[in-house]
């Protein structure tokens, strides 16, 4: 997957934004304010910081070579992912998908509903 299939996949979700509020490089994907995805636009392939559950990014760390601890980010919530270091596209959807999951679930009641998520998401 390259920048430009990630950066669309990322605001494929429901309320997806993106911004980039640190610096001209580093792209960062939000659902209401809340950050679920980060990149470098210079340097993709160096690595997505995805947030995860605590025992999902030890166990995903252990199984995958392209799986680090978060990069400049709580390494017990984050997982920096090597893009482009043999990892099937896939994986890493399913892991933007998680990722959102988890920061939409932590979102108020009206703002799931205005997104479409229902009280479970």
């Amino acid at each position: 997957m390259n920048i430009e299939e990630f950066r669309e996949y990322c605001l494929s979700k429901p309320g997806a934004a993106e911004e980039t509020p640190f610096d001209e490089d580093t792209l960062v994907f939000k659902v209401c304010g809340k950050i679920f995805a980060l990149c470098s636009i210079a340097a993709f392939g160096e690595g997505v910081n995805l947030k995860c559950a605590p025992e999902r990014a030890l166990e995903l760390r252990e199984r995958y070579a392209q799986v680090k601890p978060g990069y400049h980010m709580n390494k017990a919530h984050w997982n920096t992912v090597l893009p482009e270091a043999g990892l099937p596209d896939e994986l890493l959807r399913q892991w933007v998908d998680d990722s959102y999951r988890l920061v939409a679930a932590k979102l108020n009641k009206a703002q799931k509903l205005e997104l479409g998520l229902g009280l479970t998401a």
